[in-house]
């Protein structure tokens, strides 16, 4: 996964090096070693601490830590001293003076209050000696005791920000990313300008699918820090996900520049690689990536999805299975268990491979929202209801926009959306805009109106604008520019009434190959529904239903459904059938579509950089005695 806190291993060297260069600087003064009697050196002590604090600020405070590698540098620097035969009195003097400087910084209230007061002088349950027992405990990975000793200090300083943020930080490393969330608001909320809080609540944000929300805190680190690494990558990833791949890539190489070895840059920079068709640069950033850390979940990941897997690709298997044994957080642990899935089912190996994807998605449920079925009813029941063919015949030349601009190709998810924008952006006269989020926020933004009734002229009128706008950007001087947002399929009643020329291709699949290549796709948390095989039944009940309204409903010249299986078996007749839909002239190039150059944002970036194939038609059936729920859609156009 892109955004690791425990690459902490400067941070040990620093914490090491510290350790070493007080008990050199001040092996003159004597300080006390076990079985001295405290209480005899504490004022050599003190003016020996001030300078071991000026240390810190020169050599560890410039490297920026998050409080994983805080943690990490102070757990190095603990032992090394106890090593060194140091008290273990004042061992925890120093240790707590160390993570509070670190913490605060030189010259803050905070950091006048890490000046330790001479030993037996200190209550042993203090905030600060809770924190760092906490920090203890989440470097040994004892996240259960980590949060116990958080929650106690909040429950006597509940305004306490680094406790907030700590505990979040705990909270993630057990998968519970929704509690994590509250934990790093009431932090940034008590401390407005804490930088390590706003990187963390922007990172869990874009770990729970909601990107919008993860770049505002993601900026909000930066114009703290603007050299914060790890919030740079974590901004990177979330640009990732929202298609903005420039600016991803720039954050990504920013950080670089700052950490050449920083393996989630590297991870996301392949990643941008590989849908911008550069595959063998992808291939050569995650080897790149695991020279420095061969456990890192993204870049075994990133290496299976460039091309289909063979058994000569053995050390992949092993260097991944050996990942997945170690301690990992959810979300890596998520992502290597979909690779293994797919490694496995690229080689035939089929048993192993479900239950590869069976854990992959049973993990990812601990983070999500409960699909909720009825509410997916309702929002069905509530489109059926407004959209009749009358509502939308009245509606038809009544401030709608005349462009025939708009090609949305729709369906569900692992239809073979991707590979018919591939044909279409083949032509010479159209582009692909990748899958635009522009319907989904208008539906989001104005629910109750959609649900209640058409929407009105003047609305429609500033949609139809706005989304022009955003087509033009994409490519000025295209005829036709495709939006394939699958969750479009849901919309197509409001988008016919802001654009009645727009033309509708709707990519029909066998309902069992497409949720199963849903529940082997690692799609982001919100997409709830994906993870259990029951609910991708009901979900798919349920678009199915809707988009048999639409059929019924919308005009015939608006909505062309093209079947998976046919385009498969007969490419150059389907792919004429829908250039001529589309109202343009035939282009040859749509036939070689796999030759177009084109950043290409979705899961098949690969697969669509090939000539049709056949196998995955009737693909299902490698897996039928594991996916009962399924078998219930057989039968469904």
């Amino acid at each position: 996964m892109l955004f690791n806190w425990f690459n902490a291993r400067q941070a040990t060297e620093v914490g090491t090096a510290l350790a070493d260069d007080f008990v050199l600087q001040s092996a003159s003064a004597g300080p006390r070693r076990k079985g001295a009697k405290p209480g005899t050196q504490d004022n050599e002590l003190q003016r020996f601490l001030q300078k071991f604090l000026q240390r810190v600020d020169r050599d560890a405070r410039p490297l920026q830590l998050n409080v994983f590698k805080r943690a990490k540098l102070a757990n190095s620097f603990k032992w090394r001293l106890l090593e060194k035969g140091i008290d273990k009195e004042i061992v925890d003097e120093l240790t707590s003076a160390l993570v509070m400087r670190l913490t605060a910084g030189p010259g803050s209230a905070a950091s006048a209050r890490t000046a330790p007061a001479p030993a037996g002088r200190r209550g042993s349950d203090n905030t600060q000696t809770l924190l760092t027992r906490g920090n203890d405990c989440m470097t040994r990975g004892s996240y259960d005791e980590a949060i116990a000793c958080y929650e106690e200090v909040l429950t006597r300083f509940p305004t306490e920000a680094s406790a907030h943020n700590n505990l979040g930080a705990a909270l993630c490393k057990l998968g519970r990313y929704k509690e994590a969330e509250s934990a790093f608001r009431r932090a940034v909320g008590i401390r407005a300008n804490y930088a390590d809080a706003h990187c963390n609540l922007g990172t869990v944000l874009g770990w729970l699918g909601r990107s919008a929300e993860s770049e505002t805190s993601l900026r909000r680190a930066l114009k703290l820090r603007p050299t914060y690494v790890e919030a740079q990558v974590s901004l990177g990833a979330t640009l990732t996900r929202l298609g903005r791949l420039a600016e991803a890539r720039a954050f990504f190489e920013k950080a670089l520049r700052i950490a050449p070895r920083n393996v989630d840059a590297l991870v996301g920079l392949g990643q941008i690689a590989g849908p911008e068709g550069k595959l063998a640069e992808a291939e050569e950033l995650f080897k790149r990536a695991l020279e420095v850390d061969t456990k890192s979940a993204g870049a075994w990941d990133g290496l299976v999805r460039l091309r289909k897997m063979t058994k000569a690709d053995g050390s992949w298997l092993k260097g991944a299975e050996q990942t997945a044994a170690g301690p990992l957080q959810l979300v890596d642990e998520v992502t290597i268990q979909y690779a293994i899935g797919k490694y496995r089912d690229d080689i035939g190996d089929f048993a192993r491979a479900f239950k590869s994807y069976q854990r992959a998605n049973e993990l990812q449920k601990l983070v999500a929202e409960p699909y909720n079925r009825e509410a997916r009813e309702r929002f069905v029941d509530d489109l059926i209801r407004v959209y009749t063919s009358e509502a939308l015949a009245r509606r038809a030349d009544s401030g709608a926009s005349d462009s025939a601009l708009p090609v949305f190709v729709v369906g569900m998810m692992r239809s073979g959306t991707s590979l018919v924008e591939q044909i279409i952006s083949a032509h010479a006269a159209a582009s692909g805009a990748g899958e635009l989020e522009f319907w989904n926020d208008v539906v989001r933004k104005h629910a109750n109106a959609v649900r209640a009734d058409l929407l009105a002229e003047p609305l429609r009128k500033k949609l139809a604008e706005g989304y022009l706008r955003v087509l033009a950007q994409n490519s000025p001087a295209a005829l036709r520019v495709v939006d394939k947002s699958t969750f479009n399929s849901d919309f197509l009643g409001v988008i016919h009434t802001v654009f009645p020329n727009a033309r509708i291709v709707y990519l029909q699949r066998d309902p069992l190959d497409t949720c199963l290549s849903c529940y082997f796709q690692q799609f982001s948390s919100a997409l709830n529904f994906t993870m259990d095989l029951s609910d991708l039944t009901h979900y798919y009940r349920q678009h199915d239903r809707l988009v048999k309204h639409w059929r019924n409903v919308l005009p015939a010249h608006a909505l062309l459904v093209v079947p998976y299986a046919e385009l498969i078996a007969d490419q150059e007749r389907w792919t004429r059938a829908i250039i001529d839909f589309l109202g343009l002239e035939w282009d040859p190039g749509c036939l070689e579509f796999q030759n177009t150059a084109r950043t290409v944002l979705t899961a098949s970036f690969w697969q669509v950089r090939q000539s049709i194939y056949q196998s995955s038609v009737g693909r299902w059936r490698n897996y039928e005695k594991f996916i009962g729920p399924l078998l219930e859609l057989q039968g469904l156009e």
